[in-house]
């Protein structure tokens, strides 16, 4: 089980992982040994609420699959061990993520002194542009 919250744990067997051959740091192993991680987590087959799936699947954005499977991948590190511990952190991070609800938006309106600063800085404007135009010489 992987702990996500103190309340909330989310089952390995949920999770695949694959390796694959990682560009970037690996000296003679780099052509050789598979190090890059590849987290694929199905979103609509888990047992994450409806709400935090959502929520989930729109800050994850194009990791998203369109078969619903969110899909993570790590390679800063020379090791398997390493890069899976950093795909699971960054995994369990976006799901921390989605469970904040947002904060609604409250309706505000400008006030007075801002509309009247505004139509003043619109009358210089307007005053600077009309003191460019040039004068005709009939």
């Amino acid at each position: 089980m992987i702990e996500i919250t103190p309340t909330l744990f989310i089952d390995e067997r949920e999770l695949q992982f694959d390796f694959v051959r990682a560009s970037g740091p690996g000296g003679q192993n780099v052509n050789k040994v598979s190090t890059a991680v590849q987290l694929r987590f199905d979103l609509r087959a888990s047992s994450l609420p409806d709400e935090v799936k959502s929520r989930l699947e729109k800050i994850a954005g194009k990791r998203v699959t369109s078969e619903g499977a969110l899909v993570i991948e790590a390679r800063s590190f020379r090791t398997q061990e390493r890069n899976r511990e950093a795909a699971l952190t960054r995994f369990a991070e976006l799901i921390r993520k989605s469970l904040e609800r947002p904060k609604p938006r409250r309706k505000t309106r400008p006030t007075q002194g801002s509309r009247e600063k505004r139509l003043e800085r619109k009358k210089k404007h307007g005053e600077i542009k009309k003191s460019r135009q040039g004068k005709s010489f009939e």
